[in-house]
């Protein structure tokens, strides 16, 4: 009965791709064919000579440090928004707060970054402070989530011990319940600036500064080297966050 089952699941999963195939017409001869690998072989070489002049860079250095901005304000604007509400979705404000609290988590990580972004670029203009706001919301969500769930799991015993002794609430979150949590939060924070740099890079695509929205001048343009240039910023930009980031855990969380 296993057997049938899985091979009733594989069935299913061939049908679906082979589906998906029929259904948006994809003409996988003329992609594959030898003109458009020739044009692709085209386009992609024009990228190999990268603008190094010494105004590109100069601009190019100015939007990567816009990106790095909008990704760590927008995380650490998220994470203390975060923290807010996962205080109410874990429960320790009642049953009725923490209902609406996880509605609305669940409502600001489901609406993607883009989408934020774009909405952030109609209420605020074009410009970085839309792509911070897009992501400090987006994030917010996701970290409010993730820390209402570490609040959750918390032993309960070491705040209980600050209240038997006469500490508020505040005060047995504060200096019990915190310092627990204080690795998870951390983590999570810097997995998180870990992605939105990568998100900060195209959200510029829509208008919200940095360097997608170099790269989006560059693409539409047909300036090949230029964008070249860019997206060589945006790898070593996210290469030293990653590196940053796993530094920092190892530094702080894992020890």
């Amino acid at each position: 009965m296993r057997r049938l089952g899985n091979l009733l699941l594989v069935l299913g999963i061939a049908a679906a791709v082979v589906g998906s195939f029929v259904y948006l017409g994809l003409d996988l001869a003329g992609l594959f064919g030898a003109d458009s690998l020739g044009q692709m072989g085209s386009y992609a070489a024009r990228f190999l000579s990268p603008d190094f002049s010494a105004s590109h860079l100069q601009a190019t250095a100015h939007g990567a440090l816009e990106t790095l901005a909008m990704s760590a304000i927008g995380t650490l604007l998220a994470a203390i928004l975060g923290l807010l509400l996962a205080l109410p979705a874990a429960g320790r404000l009642g049953a009725l707060a923490q209902a609406a609290t996880r509605l609305l988590l669940n409502a600001l990580r489901a609406i993607p970054e883009l989408v934020w972004a774009v909405l952030m670029v109609l209420a605020a203009g074009l410009g970085p402070n839309a792509g911070t706001l897009a992501l400090a919301l987006h994030t917010a969500g996701v970290l409010g989530r993730l820390f209402a769930e570490a609040l959750e799991n918390t032993p309960p015993e070491p705040a209980n011990a600050i209240r038997l002794q006469g500490g508020g609430a505040w005060a047995a979150f504060c200096y019990a319940t915190l310092p627990a949590l204080w690795p998870q939060l951390l983590a999570y924070s810097l997995y998180r600036w870990e992605n939105n740099i990568r998100m900060a890079a195209i959200m510029g695509f829509v208008g919200a500064g940095g360097l997608g929205q170099m790269l989006y001048v560059s693409l539409s343009l047909f300036q090949e080297a230029q964008a070249a240039t860019v997206i060589l910023a945006m790898l070593l930009l996210v290469l030293a966050v990653d590196a940053f980031s796993g530094w920092t855990r190892q530094r702080w969380v894992r020890n």
